[in-house]
């Protein structure tokens, strides 16, 4: 496990000091976020702890991939901090072993730094990966975005893609007698392609959307969560018909009016 960096452990003693600038929006947000942090180091997960009770947060923790999957069989956090390098089950099985029965936000916090890596947890299903060292603020802004859900208009509920309904308050697809969940990335993606059906929306557009502000360079970070929404909404993810891709660009949705139907 990877020893916790020096800017954090400065971080985290301010905040147990109490030296911490408290915003009334960020407590009003963050009141009721529960997070589970996954670490097998006892002080990375006291650290994190101290840093997130002081910002608001409900805050347990496992140390290990195993625990978390007990833990969530009864009950179910509103994000996941996650490492990779663990013993037993690592990081990358316990993110596939949570989308097999959760769509909760998963945020993989690790030293490993390597495109391939950050791809690899992407397409296990993760909605984010942040690399160590980094800041408390901008973890608890990464935290803040995936939990962050747009709300949807009350008068379109069901978007009807051919063989594939997709209800956009359950966030669940169907496809004859299956259902599948998107996850809260995709469903923000989704649900910005919608707002912008027909039109062509730049790779920075998007990852903004999705993942804040601060993103905008992350190409294949939006590649694989866009494969992945495909093989969910498209009739046949090999040639899809409805997120086409603008060479260099982006992406446009193309989307019919007859698609978008009533509550």
């Amino acid at each position: 496990m990877d020893d916790l960096p020096i800017r954090w452990r400065r971080g985290f003693s301010r905040v147990a000091a109490g030296d911490w600038p408290h915003s009334d929006s960020w407590s009003r947000v963050m009141a009721a976020t529960k997070v589970l942090i996954v670490d097998d180091e006892p002080q990375a997960r006291r650290a994190l702890r101290i840093a997130l009770i002081a910002r608001g947060f409900e805050v347990t923790d496992a140390r290990s991939g195993e625990q978390a999957l007990e833990s969530l069989r009864h009950e179910t956090p509103d994000v996941i901090l996650l490492d990779l390098k663990m013993p037993g089950i690592g990081g990358i099985e316990t993110c596939r072993s949570i989308r097999e029965c959760s769509e909760v936000p998963i945020i993989i916090v690790s030293a490993r730094k390597t495109q391939q890596e950050k791809v690899e947890a992407l397409e296990s299903g993760a909605d984010d990966y942040v690399t160590k060292p980094l800041g408390i603020e901008e973890l608890v802004a990464r935290i803040h975005a995936v939990i962050r859900r747009p709300s949807v208009g009350a008068h379109v509920r069901i978007v009807r893609l051919e063989s594939v309904e997709i209800d956009l308050e359950s966030h669940e697809v169907k496809r004859g007698e299956n259902i599948d969940h998107l996850t809260s990335k995709e469903f923000k993606l989704l649900y910005y392609f919608l707002q912008n059906a027909g039109k062509v929306v730049s790779h920075r557009r998007l990852l903004q959307a999705a993942w804040g502000p601060d993103y905008g360079n992350e190409v294949e970070y939006l590649r694989v969560f866009i494969n992945q929404l495909r093989k969910k909404i498209e009739p046949d993810p090999s040639r899809p018909k409805y997120i086409l891709t603008a060479p260099s660009s982006g992406y446009r949705f193309a989307l019919s009016a007859k698609a978008l139907g009533k509550s």
